[in-house]
């Protein structure tokens, strides 16, 4: 039986990821290039959470499902063919992971906020569609979830 802890605010250093928005942010202003329409995409992301409401939901880890489509200009690590010009997914993945786990959220509405602004803050996205599902929740439906979009291409 697995009881949610608080939330440890030691957060990872994505100073670099941050500046290279930034870069690009400004390159694109000057360069006059039109509005980005670049995504990185992860899709099902599986994630062993507590959340819920009821008593019995904040005992026991529940899985939850993430999709994210994310705007990110890909010429660059494309010209390049460099990771680190990339927007990692691995790492984004991991962050969402780590952010479900420790905030024990009761509403997947608040899960999906939290994700969202975590995400714009420590990649420097500047707009993701995210879509949080909560597989088994009502018994009739394949999931219930929420989506949202936040920011502007």
């Amino acid at each position: 039986m697995r009881k949610c802890r608080p939330r440890d605010d030691a957060g990872q250093n994505l100073h670099s990821i941050r500046c290279l928005h930034v870069i690009q942010s400004a390159k694109s202003v000057i360069l006059g290039v039109p509005p980005l329409t670049d995504s990185v995409l992860i899709e099902g992301l599986a994630v062993e959470a507590v959340i819920g409401v009821y008593d019995w939901e904040r005992e026991v880890s529940q899985r939850l499902l993430v999709d994210l489509e994310m705007a990110w200009d890909n010429r660059v690590p494309a010209a390049s063919d460099d990771v680190l010009d990339a927007l990692d997914y691995a790492q984004v993945s991991e962050r969402v992971s780590a952010y479900l786990v420790q905030a024990c959220p009761q509403l997947l509405e608040t899960a999906a906020e939290g994700i969202a602004s975590l995400l714009q803050e420590e990649f420097g996205l500047r707009w993701l569609r995210l879509t949080l599902r909560k597989p088994g929740a009502v018994p009739a439906a394949a999931a219930v979830g929420v989506k949202i979009e936040r920011g502007s291409r």
